[in-house]
């Protein structure tokens, strides 16, 4: 039965956040030094509002949110990816895996921590938490140096339902919250899952994107399938049909 986003996203942020007398933590379960971006540190969270069906994480983070990862506080999560990025002598860091969104404060405490020390800083998200929380986009504008990557989950409302089993409305809340951080001047772009798209859905999408903004239609990220073994078996599960895909050893360099 198809789920309604809101209630999920709200619902998992209660099993991946409690408060604490040092501000509210969050559940991750690891932090790694990752190929992509040229090279950048990730802080891998738990707990998403969307159970995709080609979700690369495993399934104990993505299905069992309540009991994968640990509570950490932003200054413990600061300075881990702090000391790996200067072990590794890197300048970008990330948050990914889960849905970072999740635990607003959280996050922001995090990128006051991280403000001013050098770094570029990637949040990688659905966007849907965005939409739905009326100043996030504007408390996101303060920090300069990061930059939003907002993956969308297909090209259309009806893509988007059969690649998340979730109600197809939530796709109007990924591009309400392209909508926000344009708004409020935070640096962003659009990524889509586009490998189980045909050509015109993806042009469609496109124009979409246009009457947000031009940028957005401009600087569109073409994401496409990496086929994990525990990928392509959900893959099968569902049914689902794909145009391309590429082994983890041989991923296109431009998609790193």
């Amino acid at each position: 039965m198809a789920y309604d986003v809101v209630e999920r996203h709200l619902a998992v942020e209660r099993l991946v956040t409690r408060g604490s007398e040092r501000g509210l933590q969050r559940k991750y379960y690891r932090f790694r030094r990752a190929r992509w971006y040229g090279g950048i540190v990730t802080a891998d969270c738990v707990g998403c509002g969307l159970l995709c069906r080609f979700c690369w994480v495993s399934d104990h983070a993505l299905y069992h949110p309540g009991k994968a990862g640990k509570f950490y506080d932003a200054e413990d999560v600061a300075g881990i990816l702090q000391k790996i990025a200067r072990k590794a002598g890197l300048r970008q860091l990330r948050l990914s895996g889960g849905e970072p969104t999740l635990g607003k404060e959280h996050l922001l405490r995090l990128l006051e921590l991280l403000d001013g020390k050098g770094f570029t800083f990637i949040l990688e998200t659905n966007g849907i938490p965005l939409a739905y929380t009326g100043n996030y986009a504007a408390r996101l504008s303060r920090f300069r140096f990061a930059h939003v990557r907002v993956s969308l989950k297909g090209c259309n409302e009806e893509e988007f339902a059969r690649l998340t089993g979730a109600r197809p409305e939530g796709f109007q809340l990924q591009l309400k919250a392209l909508e926000k951080l344009v708004q409020h001047g935070v640096s962003c772009h659009a990524s889509v899952m586009a490998s189980f798209s045909a050509r015109e859905s993806l042009e469609k999408l496109v124009e979409r994107l246009l009457r947000i903004d031009r940028r957005l239609a401009e600087d569109i990220e073409i994401e496409e399938l990496i086929l994990y073994p525990h990928v392509k078996e959900k893959i099968r599960k569902y049914g689902l049909k794909y145009y391309t895909g590429y082994e983890p050893n041989n991923v296109p360099r431009e998609q790193i």
